[in-house]
């Protein structure tokens, strides 16, 4: 971006970078002090509408981004269909979000300043929030340039003091008159993108996801409901709730019981926690940080298991690194990646590990090692080999430090990841090892 200043169609001069800066530095010191009620709601208001600005404003500098990136990969003889690829992790990088929101953030930009002039100069006034300018843009995401831009002129005098729901059905109900056509294709397009996702919830619980059709998913809903219904009339002292819960679990994974489901799952804790009743937190795959009581119940609740240790260094929980002959990651060494790095090591990306990937590639003489490994998701590992992107495992950290691996984007901007903590002890003691817990089954 040129931090020099430019000029808007209003006529004034836009904020330098060492401005915007300095901005940051100004706002750290705001808390309202000394103000009285009616200037401090003035200032939450303010705050809000610049909020909206700069969202505003990031999108057009996206859309700039997206044309000098598009324009000079034309002239290296890029093709089209090739251009502008790795951009959306590159933004994700620059606004600390996942490579997903950096793809959502990409396409807003470009659809407000390609499309909807009317949206985007409400939300640089700051009439919508940055929330509710997506909103629109996704539901016009299935019309024609022309219908979409129709859309945006209608909804013009209708987003101000809209909420999220009315501007969404908004734009929905102008995009069905226009194009009545399109409601089929939001119908196919939503089926094709079914799906089944595990995050964590609070209290050591976790919310599974099915995004279904909706005969589907009133149906499961119905079944379960009704089996429920029959078993508390048969006297069954759960709650409808559990019943539910218990016989979702037993159907899809075909146990008698809710309890008796095997626990196939990698659960990384230390000897003490395990053995002595420490209280160091153990690790779930797929979940995240649990309580070290909880890590011991689920091994002594579980029919069988495995114990496989992984040795570390004593003061700082490193794992050891294990070296292989072949070109790809695989069996042990591929687990030992994924256990280190828990989850997608590209900054503020939280998905699942599906690639174990090197840092240094093969071609440049990168070996398979631990050492040049990284576990990252499907969409990180296909963005780093777009042009311009460079990866390499720092070669000399400091003793004992987690294992780093430095990112370079085509803009020149460093970005440096670092495998988390393991458990480990508060006071090291004289056979330190942790323990990768396989349940029931080690391939």
């Amino acid at each position: 971006m040129d931090s020099g200043a430019t000029t808007t169609a209003a006529g004034s001069a836009a904020p330098s970078l060492e401005e915007l800066q300095d901005a940051l530095r100004r706002f750290a010191a705001l808390d309202g002090a000394g103000l009285a009620e009616g200037e401090l709601v003035d200032h939450l208001t303010a705050m809000e509408r610049l909020k909206s600005a700069i969202a505003a404003a990031q999108a057009r500098v996206t859309a700039t981004l997206v044309d000098v990136r598009t324009r000079q990969e034309a002239e290296r003889g890029v093709s089209p269909q090739q251009r502008g690829r790795g951009l959306a992790a590159e933004v994700a990088l620059a606004r600390q979000e996942s490579p997903a929101r950096g793809a959502r953030l990409l396409g807003l930009a470009k659809a407000l300043t390609g499309e909807m002039p009317h949206t985007l100069a409400a939300l640089t006034r700051g009439d919508i929030s940055e929330w509710r300018a997506s909103l629109v843009v996704r539901e016009t995401a299935v019309l024609s340039r022309a219908h979409r831009a129709q859309v945006d002129a209608e909804l013009s005098d209708q987003l101000v003091g809209a909420g999220d729901r009315k501007a969404a059905e908004a734009a929905r109900a102008i995009g069905y008159r226009l194009d009545p056509g399109s409601a089929i294709r939001r119908v196919r397009g939503a089926e094709a993108d079914r799906r089944v996702g595990v995050r964590p919830a609070p209290d050591t619980m976790s919310n599974l996801t099915a995004v279904l059709p909706v005969a589907q998913g009133v149906a499961c809903y119905a079944a379960l409901r009704k089996y429920a219904d029959a078993r508390r009339a048969d006297g069954d002292a759960r709650s409808r709730g559990q019943i539910m819960a218990d016989t979702l679990v037993e159907r899809v994974t075909g146990q008698a019981t809710a309890d008796g489901v095997p626990v196939e799952v990698h659960l990384v804790m230390t000897d003490e926690s395990l053995f002595t009743g420490g209280h160091t937190p153990a690790r779930l795959e797929d979940y995240g940080v649990i309580p070290a009581a909880l890590g011991r119940r689920l091994v002594r609740e579980a029919d069988q298991a495995w114990v496989r240790r992984l040795f570390t260094q004593p003061a700082t929980g490193t794992l050891v690194a294990m070296d292989s002959r072949r070109r790809a990651f695989e069996g042990q060494l591929r687990r030992f990646a994924v256990v280190r790095d828990q989850i997608c090591r590209t900054p503020w990306c939280d998905a699942p590990i599906r690639h174990v990937d090197h840092p240094t590639r093969v071609a440049d003489g990168g070996a398979t090692t631990a050492a040049n490994a990284q576990g990252l998701c499907e969409a990180c590992n296909y963005a780093k080999e777009a042009p311009g992107w460079h990866t390499r495992t720092v070669p000399e950290p400091p003793p004992g430090a987690p294992h780093t691996v430095e990112t370079t984007t085509p803009t020149g901007h460093r970005h440096r990841s670092r495998a988390p903590d393991l458990p480990r002890r508060p006071a090291p003691r004289h056979y330190p090892f942790r323990l990768d817990l396989v349940m029931p089954q080690v391939a």
